[in-house]
């Protein structure tokens, strides 16, 4: 059962990752869009806009000058000088005069004359008589600026200089960085948000599927009839319904066919027992030569095997019904396994197979069993060596005590049984691809006593070929 939970639990963990991975993936690359996208935005916003305030402030020096045409060359250039040094906005721009010569000789921010910015916007400014803009690094600032370059014209004439106006980019960087640390604080939020809420949703509804998949294994396991309380109006509640009503109608199924078996089992034991009978009486008679006894014999052998098969179908219905039941005892477990080889030797012998005990010295106590049920066990164990492993012509058997359990083992020699077989050989009615006679319900039975013991019986191939089987029986103390 805690298997089966655990695998349950596996799957919905998995549904659960697969569902938070992919909600958290999308909300991921939108987010991760949305703030590229902002960021892109807001870096053209916040250059563009210094870019306008700067064209603003060239426009202003435009228009004073404008009003200075009268004035004499070098008045007019003095002008720029006195302008470039009482310039009013030089807490948010840094303004230069720069001459002809793209020399630097008056600034808003103190002395930084004689020096050469070198930057191409004063000469296009120079030659091309407009406006420039130049968006880089800045020798005599050290760092990257926005610069606009506009020309100062004497008389629509002659340039006698440019009036440089210059803004640090790292102040529009800071904005943009807090922009940007703010949007994906806001993202790592949103992120949270959706993993507690997508949990939250997750959670409500795989704990619905768990209790599904939980008790649709039980049904699986043979629970018949066992049904599902739910709660929900929706596809869970539809769900549930459907498997609890293919469970009631499986044990209603099962019910008829254990009733059936169990029928027809009673009703031929009557009759097999009057062949049994007449044909034992009709064996120990001197009057049958010939034919006649062998086919005596043949009808004697085939109504032994139907009754072994009718006490199997009546064994099946008891564990069906829950009736199976062991008369405990304490038993030499040895003795009874040992009693069984020898009986059973001498039919194997008729078909010529060699039985194999590996005895041993080793002390084994009595357990607490029921040997009549065990001995059935035991029997339909070597009995299945016979008909499948007969080709190998021989079985080895033994039987030892490990970690405080007896361990019996048959190992025959014959093809073994395919590995896509091996899971299903103990289910009921289960014959795959064997071509032997048998009704596959032996080991079906011979597992459930074994069980009821507190045991285990496992079947699989052995190496170099053939089926081997170790049953395990618990001693208690």
């Amino acid at each position: 059962m805690k298997h089966k939970k655990g695998r349950s639990l596996f799957y919905a963990s998995g549904l659960r990752k697969r569902w938070l991975i992919n909600t958290v993936s999308i909300v991921c690359v939108l987010g991760l869009t949305c703030v590229l996208a902002l960021l892109v935005v807001f870096s053209m916003y916040s250059y563009s806009s210094m870019e306008s305030k700067l064209r603003h402030s060239a426009n202003e020096a435009t228009e004073f000058f404008a009003n200075s045409t009268n004035q004499s060359q070098s008045a007019y250039y003095q002008a720029g000088i006195i302008y470039s040094q009482n310039f009013q906005n030089k807490n948010d721009v840094r303004l230069q005069f720069v001459d002809i010569y793209g020399q630097i000789v008056a600034t808003s921010y103190g002395d930084a004359s004689n020096q050469l910015p070198g930057t191409p916007d004063i000469n296009n400014a120079i030659e091309g008589r407009t406006t420039q803009r130049y968006l880089g690094n800045d020798p005599t600032m050290g760092e990257r600026v926005m610069a606009i370059s506009s020309p100062v014209i004497y008389n629509n004439e002659q340039v006698v200089g440019v009036l440089r106006f210059v803004v640090a980019s790292s102040v529009m960087d800071k904005q943009i960085a807090y922009v940007g640390i703010y949007a994906i604080i806001t993202l790592i939020l949103i992120i949270v948000v959706v993993l507690i809420s997508s949990n939250y949703y997750s959670r409500s509804v795989l704990s619905p599927l768990n209790e599904i998949i939980d008790k649709a294994k039980k049904i699986t396991g043979g629970s018949y009839g066992i049904q599902i309380q739910t709660k929900y109006n929706d596809e869970f509640g539809e769900l549930a319904a459907t498997i609890n009503e293919m469970s009631l109608k499986i044990n209603e199924n099962e019910k008829m066919q254990t009733e059936f078996i169990s029928s027809l089992s009673h009703e031929l034991r009557t009759p097999l027992t009057a062949i049994t009978g007449w044909s034992e009486t009709l064996l120990s008679s001197e009057n049958l030569t010939g034919d006649t006894r062998r086919g005596m014999k043949i009808i004697h052998r085939e109504a032994g095997r139907l009754t072994e098969m009718v006490l199997e179908l009546l064994d099946f219905t008891r564990i069906q019904d829950g009736r199976m039941t062991l008369n405990m005892e304490l038993t030499d477990i040895r003795a009874e396994f040992e009693d069984t080889i020898y009986m059973y030797g001498s039919r194997l012998a008729q078909d010529v197979i060699a039985l194999e005990y590996a005895d041993t010295d080793e002390e084994i106590p009595e357990i607490s069993c029921d040997p009549k049920r065990l001995r059935q066990v035991f029997l339909n164990i070597l009995d299945n060596a016979a008909k499948h492993g007969s080709d190998g012509k021989r079985i080895e058997v033994s039987i030892g005590l490990e970690n405080n359990a007896v361990v019996v083992t048959v190992r025959d020699y014959g093809p073994g049984i395919p590995e896509d077989e091996l899971p299903l050989v103990k289910k009921k009615f289960y014959k795959g691809s064997s071509k032997a006679r048998g009704s596959g319900i032996g080991l079906a039975v011979c597992d459930e006593i074994v069980q009821l013991h507190g045991g285990t019986l496992t079947l699989s191939n052995a190496e170099g070929g053939g089926t081997l089987v170790v049953l395990s029986l618990p001693v208690i103390q």
